[in-house]
């Protein structure tokens, strides 16, 4: 125990002289740990180990503070001509009291043997953010400069004599510390990758800095080549020690980033953060990205046909003119995201969360929606062509002229949704909740209604040719002006629903609840009310050639003086009819 006191005693002394960590004792703890006693306490033990911790990260802490700051000094007597400069190579005139060479070994020196911890980052941003010494965008343009030449191959690519990994690493080796060559190398680049992360970021948001300091980790796009493919091998470079390995370590670090145009085919980016982040026009195709965080991001004309964003959070981001298609969001969050125009062909949208998200224009083609959240999301214009959206949350939602020919909306909440002009011919709407829905001018030809409630709802002007609505809800509705020709309306509740001037020829009312509803000037041709409620309900000025009222009962039934009566078939054995029009019929 005295053996690996004494340890940690040496560290501590070594970190109030603020050594560095070359001049440390080279015994590790793991090799300390093995020669204690068997009978050592395991609460002292994790106790040291947490001190020594902490220890090495403040004097990883101190020692990149030194070095960032020294990394920016002038020559003596030089002053900077770096004016107003913006990111690119570095000016050729400025004298540097730390040249390249020695950078570059110092870079390696200090972030080759982990990755950086955010709470080091965070301690390291502040600093920089506060410190007047420390001159940003020349720290920029020299960490940049290491960045694009290490995604080069330029330090691991050297020669024996001149290999910066190697020499890391056989330092590290000679402090106990294994790390194979490429483990180095992909440590020191990252780590560099991150602090280029960082400081864009926080310029981005400064007006006197965001044209000096504007970092692209996957190069800059020009007109020659759209798509940048930088970033992409980096990810493989370093997932090849293990998958996964680039979004651990960089993942956390990417909110904010400038990605546009940035190849990213089938890379694994699984619980990265790209809140607020340039995506736009980037390609992301079969790219794994499930659980990332895209919150506020714009991927505006971004290509993830095929990717993986299962649980990803998607929330205000711009994703116009996206392609989606055959994408997998389920269990995505997407409120308040813009989607408009964007492909989502066969995408799988279930238990997804698209409230308030803007659908206007989306090809929603055979995409499965079912039990989705798209209440108050505008789908206008829409195509949901063979839509799966049975269970689907639509509650307020804003369907007009939307394609839903086909859909399937078993089961859904469309309750206060407006589908003016909406195609929802030969649509399933088994069970559908329709309830004060605007439907103007809708087609629901040869829909299926039943036990769809459609109770207040507003179907002015809608069309009905072949569809099966007996038994449905439809109190209260307003059909005025509707074609409901030849529909099927046996046992729907139609009580006080306004069918004003509507078109009824050969409509099947049989046995349905017609109480109170407003019948006046609409063509019932050829209608049958067999055994039907016309209790106070109102036929003035309807046309009622070949009717059929068998068995209908017509209490309080208002009908006009100029009344057609002629062709009317079943008065004889309808009830209840009142005894004005029995004496005009001459039935007494």
């Amino acid at each position: 125990m005295s053996t690996y006191l004494s340890q940690v005693w040496q560290l501590l002394r070594n970190y109030v002289r603020d050594i560095s960590l070359q001049e440390m004792p080279k015994t590790t703890f793991v090799e300390t740990e093995a020669v204690l006693p068997l009978v050592k306490s395991i609460k002292a033990d994790k106790s040291v180990k947490f001190a020594q911790d902490n220890l090495q990260s403040d004097l990883c802490f101190q020692r990149l503070q030194e070095s960032l700051k020294k990394w920016t000094i002038l020559k003596s007597g030089l002053t900077s001509k770096i004016g107003d400069q913006t990111s690119g190579p570095l000016p050729s005139e400025l004298c540097l009291k730390v040249g390249d060479r020695q950078m570059h070994e110092e870079i390696y020196d200090l972030l080759g043997n982990g990755a950086l911890k955010p709470e080091i980052v965070n301690q390291l941003m502040e600093l920089l953010v506060t410190g007047k010494k420390i001159r940003l965008e020349l720290l920029f343009w020299r960490l940049e400069d290491f960045y694009r030449r290490w995604c080069q191959g330029e330090f691991i690519d050297g020669t024996l004599d001149d290999n910066l990994p190697q020499k890391t690493r056989l330092k590290l080796a000679a402090q106990n510390i294994a790390l194979g060559l490429r483990q180095v190398d992909i440590y020191t680049g990252l780590n560099v990758l991150i602090l280029l992360l960082e400081l864009h970021r926080y310029a981005q948001e400064r007006d006197e800095l965001k044209q000096k300091i504007t970092f692209y980790p996957s190069t800059q796009p020009d007109t020659d080549n759209f798509f940048t493919s930088q970033l992409l091998r980096i990810i493989n470079y370093s997932d090849a020690l293990e998958i996964g390995n680039f979004s651990s370590i960089v993942g956390q670090f990417l909110k904010g980033g400038n990605f546009r145009n940035a190849y990213l085919g089938d890379a694994n980016l699984t619980g990265a953060d790209f809140r607020g982040a340039d995506l736009s026009h980037a390609y992301l195709g079969d790219a794994n990205l499930t659980g990332v965080n895209f919150s506020g991001a714009n991927l505006s004309g971004a290509n993830l046909g095929d990717a993986n964003l299962s649980s990803a959070n998607l929330t205000g981001a711009n994703l116009s003119g996206t392609d989606l298609s055959s994408t997998n969001l389920s269990g995505a969050n997407l409120s308040c995201a813009n989607l408009s125009r964007a492909d989502l062909n066969r995408a799988d949208l279930s238990n997804t969360n698209l409230s308030r998200a803007d659908l206007s224009h989306a090809d929603l083609n055979r995409a499965d929606l079912s039990s989705t959240n798209l209440s108050h999301a505008d789908l206008s214009n829409a195509i949901l062509f063979g839509a799966n959206l049975s269970e689907a949350n639509l509650s307020s939602t804003n369907l007009n002229h939307a394609d839903l020919c086909r859909a399937d909306l078993s089961g859904a909440d469309l309750s206060h949704a407006i589908l003016n002009g909406t195609n929802l011919s030969d649509t399933i709407l088994f069970s559908t909740n329709l309830s004060d829905a605007i439907l103007v001018a809708a087609d629901l030809s040869y829909a299926k209604l039943n036990g769809a409630k459609l109770n207040n709802a507003r179907l002015n002007g809608a069309m009905f040719l072949g569809a099966d609505l007996s038994g449905v809800d439809l109190s209260r509705v307003t059909l005025n002006d509707a074609d409901l020709s030849g529909v099927i309306l046996s046992d729907a509740d139609l009580s006080g629903a306004d069918l004003t001037d509507a078109i009824l020829f050969g409509t099947d009312f049989s046995y349905a609840n017609l109480n109170s509803a407003n019948l006046s000037g609409s063509n019932l041709s050829g209608a049958i009310f067999n055994g039907a409620d016309l209790s106070h309900s109102n036929l003035s000025y309807a046309i009622l050639g070949g009717a059929d009222l068998s068995d209908a009962n017509m209490e309080k039934m208002t009908w006009g003086k100029k009344q057609q009566w002629e062709d009317v078939r079943g008065l004889q054995t309808a009830v209840n009819v009142p005894e004005a029009l029995k004496e005009e019929l001459g039935l007494n």
